[in-house]
């Protein structure tokens, strides 16, 4: 369907592709592969026919429809939603405006037995039948679908385009596209701007779809749902795999290890060819085979062993001092731009060592809580930051909040302090940035190049609690599993903002649901939490009995309030309140027993009190007080959120 054939790109001398060729067929799922820079979108512009190639050439067939997505695209804004989303059936808008014209002639006109209007007459059955065999009988309630399953809501249809942010406009822009049905998608990124719910209609769409895919994307749950196909560009070549991403990895890492053998062979068969030149290249008897030799060694093609796989992106955060056991405590909070309601009434506790993800549609206050947390907004309601909690911050937009001329050595020069000045350029090392890359100007680094950085400076800060919004946008797979390792075995606690599910897993173990200006917990893993939402989606939850379940997933069956009698529902209340009461005393004690626990660490840091034995044993006193206490606090906590869970089930 596509031809790609010895395609080269060229930068300045720099050979980015070098001689590619493969064909794109109409089931094809194809993603594609590689390290940051190694010319994916480069590559997808050029199918696309909007930049030319050095050499070689791209064939689409003049029949064949493509449908392309940038990353990034300049956008009008002078429609509202669904009239720009109409836009995507110009052909049926056309033909309709036909059968509307000669309509009005048939109607005003009284000629009826003359050839023309006989004419008119088989002009619009011809143009109502071509009407509807393009789909203009029910193309609005394709908008509609396509709309809504990408997260906009039927009240948004209405409002200007302008009113939206870039990732709302994107997401129109990809409505278009999918409406368009083209025969082949070219989509660069499409779930970078998408909350969780609309990457799996997308997934669902694309797999069902009848035409070719080619993606770029750094999603691996998403690649993995729709692709059938990898092709990895590495060092300006490429590597076709009819596999999707995770069997893909499989099959690349035997290749690896098949490469590097003959990497190993061929640099042995070299080395000793060329100390045979180097011993006999001056005499006359051997002078036929150092020759022979010589020319096999120009002739030889080098096997060349991707850099990138030997270098490691190391992210360790800094050992947190040790915060309060209550971290952040909402109760009752509330916040409204304006007249509109963003959050209401909401309760929240997250404690010490907790990973908690904040998932949910775009526009749901899932940044906005988090921005109150910090402190950078106003609300209305209770919250309370817990004792030495020390935050740690890393925006969506955090990359662009750069000093874009500073270069990269002075932009973490500038917050080093300590012995860490010493280490700044192997931190740098560790994150890619080698050689001349420290010198380079923040302005001209790309954005996974913008996205490490920031997230150098905030590995440098010495933080107990980190709210992390979005941080995976732009990050290649690599860097984003090496970050997630980081943050799972990270001491401190972490509050992440994030619709990518491959991160989440494995990292977060409560997940926090925003929907309707409210929040609902569920603990256990992001598979779990989009597994229930599915089952309540078909609405199983009410048809599937306890012993139904699978073994694998015991959890506690909650009962329905609606079944509770008057006595149940009281004796429930008076059980909330007993444990309130202990668990507000337990935490007093909790902290009294850390702030005692601090000034032993205060006299123990004085090595003239070191001789004193008194006070090691006073301090693992304490200290086995203090667990004991927090024990007791976790088994009231987990009776009461259980209590609290029949209540409002």
């Amino acid at each position: 369907m596509i031809s790609v054939d010895q395609l080269v790109v060229s930068f300045g001398g720099f050979e980015l592709l070098k001689k590619i060729s493969f064909l794109v067929t109409p089931k094809d799922r194809i993603g594609l592969a590689g390290k940051n820079g190694a010319g994916k979108s480069t590559l997808l512009k050029i199918i696309a026919g909007q930049q030319e190639p050095s050499e070689g050439s791209v064939v689409v067939p003049k029949d064949i429809r493509v449908g392309y997505l940038p990353q990034h695209m300049a956008v009008a804004d002078s429609h509202t939603v669904f009239e720009e989303t109409r836009k995507a059936f110009d052909e049926i808008l056309q033909i309709k405006n036909q059968i509307d014209h000669i309509n009005h002639q048939i109607a005003t006109r009284e000629d009826y037995e003359s050839d023309e209007y006989m004419n008119l007459i088989t002009q619009v059955t011809e143009l109502n039948d071509r009407y509807q065999l393009v789909g203009g009988g029910n193309f609005e309630a394709e908008i509609e679908q396509t709309l809504m399953g990408l997260g906009f809501k039927r009240n948004d249809f209405t409002r200007a385009t302008s009113e939206f942010s870039g990732g709302w406009r994107m997401r129109i822009e990809l409505a278009k596209i999918l409406l368009q049905k083209p025969d082949v998608f070219l989509l660069d990124e499409p779930t970078n701007h998408l909350d969780i719910e609309s990457i799996q209609w997308l997934e669902e769409f694309l797999r069902n779809y009848s035409g070719a895919v080619v993606l770029v994307s750094h999603d691996r749950a998403f690649l993995d749902a729709v692709t059938n196909r990898t092709i990895e560009i590495s060092l300006g070549k490429i590597y076709d795999y009819k596999a999707n991403y995770t069997k893909y990895l499989e099959l690349r890492q035997e290749h690896r290890e098949t490469q590097l053998a003959a990497y190993k062979n061929q640099q042995k068969l070299i080395e000793d060819t060329e100390k045979f030149i180097e011993r006999f290249r001056y005499k006359a008897t051997k002078a036929v085979q150092v020759q022979s030799r010589s020319k096999m060694l120009e002739k030889l093609d080098r096997i060349e062993i991707d850099e990138e796989d030997n270098s490691k992106l190391n992210i360790r955060f800094q050992p947190p001092e040790r915060s309060g056991t209550i971290v952040v405590d909402c109760k009752h909070l509330t916040k409204k731009y304006g007249d509109l309601l963003v959050l209401d009434d909401i309760h929240l506790m997250i404690e010490r060592g907790e990973k908690v993800a904040f998932v949910g549609k775009n526009g749901e206050g899932k940044t906005t809580l988090a921005r109150i947390i910090l402190n950078e907004l106003e609300y209305e309601g209770g919250l309370k930051i817990g004792h030495n909690v020390k935050i740690g911050y890393f925006a969506q937009d955090q990359a662009q909040r750069l000093d874009e001329n500073l270069s990269v050595l002075e932009t973490i020069d500038q917050i080093a302090v300590g012995d860490v000045r010493t280490k700044i350029r192997d931190i740098l090392g560790a994150f890619m940035f080698s050689g001349e890359d420290v010198e380079k100007k923040v302005k001209v680094l790309s954005g996974g190049e913008r996205s490490r950085l920031a997230m150098i400076r905030l590995m440098l800060e010495p933080v107990n609690f980190l709210v992390l919004d979005e941080p995976t946008n732009h990050l290649d797979m690599r860097s984003k599993e090496i970050l997630k390792q980081a943050l799972a075995s990270y001491e401190g606690t972490v509050l992440v903002v994030s619709h990518d599910r491959e991160f989440l897993d494995g990292m977060a173990n409560c997940i926090y649901e925003f929907k309707d200006r409210k929040i609902k917990q569920h603990l256990g893993g992001i598979y779990d939490f989009l597994q229930r939402k599915k089952m309540e989606s078909m609405k199983e939850l009410e048809r599937k009995s306890p012993s139904n379940r699978p073994a694998e997933k015991k959890e506690k069956v909650l009962v329905n309030d609606n079944q509770l009698s008057y006595g149940e529902r009281k004796e429930i209340n008076k059980n909330i309140s007993r444990l309130e009461k202990q668990i507000e005393k337990f935490e007093e004690k909790i902290t009294s027993l850390e702030s005692e626990l601090e000034a032993y660490d205060k006299k123990m840091a004085n090595p003239s009190n070191l001789e004193d034995h008194r006070i090691f044993e006073e301090y693992d006193q304490l200290k086995a007080q203090l667990e004991k206490v927090m024990s007791e606090w976790e088994t009231n906590q987990e009776e009461y959120e259980v209590l609290k869970q029949q209540k409002t089930w």
